[in-house]
């Protein structure tokens, strides 16, 4: 399979919390950071002024230190926007990583 075109457990699992809450934000926590994709990462980018990147796979990104949350928490609601916060988790047992 083509790697570029894989969806991972990850990205499978962001695209069904966003189906949950189409109008807000989702910020998703990866490790130490708050990672927003797509149309949201654009919002994030142009509310918070940061910086937006492209993924491997050609998707829109926009992150975070955790730290900064609380302000930028404070920015999305006041600029108007519903904000969604999530964990991604991935199965421990299919994890890769100590293999």
């Amino acid at each position: 399979m083509d790697k570029s075109n894989a969806d991972t457990r990850l990205i499978l699992q962001r695209r069904a919390i966003k189906q949950n809450y189409p109008d807000a934000v989702l910020l998703c926590r990866v490790g130490e950071s708050y990672e927003t994709f797509d149309d949201d990462a654009i919002i994030t980018s142009q509310v918070l002024g940061i910086a937006l990147t492209v993924k491997n796979n050609g998707e829109v990104s926009a992150a975070f230190s955790c730290r900064t949350l609380d302000a930028y928490l404070h920015k999305l609601v006041k600029a108007g926007y519903k904000v969604a916060i999530s964990d991604l988790l991935e199965d421990p047992n299919a994890s890769k990583e100590g293999v």
